[in-house]
């Protein structure tokens, strides 16, 4: 019986130590640009030896960042989402030449606004992160802007 019970704190202590890697936390904030547009903008910090990926990625490369926007009839988008320069580089895991960020990234939606009142734009950011080692499975995230 004492053997039962060691084993089954051992288990149960090895299960807490086990961790859930999120290499990246989110941020969002609204920039005014003028009287009817803003800027989304979503920051990315990347913990220490972690790439999250551009936009835009080579076939046969890992998944690239993507952002969506729910439309609620207060605002339209202006063209594509921008990103920050980053860093073109022949990537060791996919053999391709990639652009990664490192550290931080910002990406930006410009609006336009169709009402004077305050609202919420809900969006979701699909993303992929690897280090020199291995990559993690491609995570969404909900992103929230409070444009006022």
């Amino acid at each position: 019986m004492k053997s039962i019970f060691i084993i089954i704190a051992v288990l149960a202590l090895n299960i807490t130590k086990a961790q859930i890697l999120e290499p990246v936390k989110w941020e969002t904030s609204v920039n005014r640009v003028s009287d009817t547009e803003f800027d989304l903008i979503a920051t990315a910090t990347i913990d220490s030896g972690w790439h999250l990926y551009s936009q835009t990625v080579p076939e046969d490369g890992p998944i690239a960042t993507s952002f969506s926007f729910d439309g609620n009839g207060k605002f339209l988008k202006k063209g594509n989402t921008k990103e920050d320069e980053g860093h073109v580089v022949d990537d060791p895991i996919f053999s391709i030449k990639i652009k990664y960020f490192d550290d931080k990234a910002t990406f930006k939606q410009r609006i336009k606004v169709k009402t004077k009142k305050s609202f919420t734009v809900e969006g979701v950011v699909n993303f992929m992160v690897c280090n020199d080692s291995r990559c993690l499975s491609p995570t969404e995230e909900d992103l929230l802007f409070t444009v006022e």
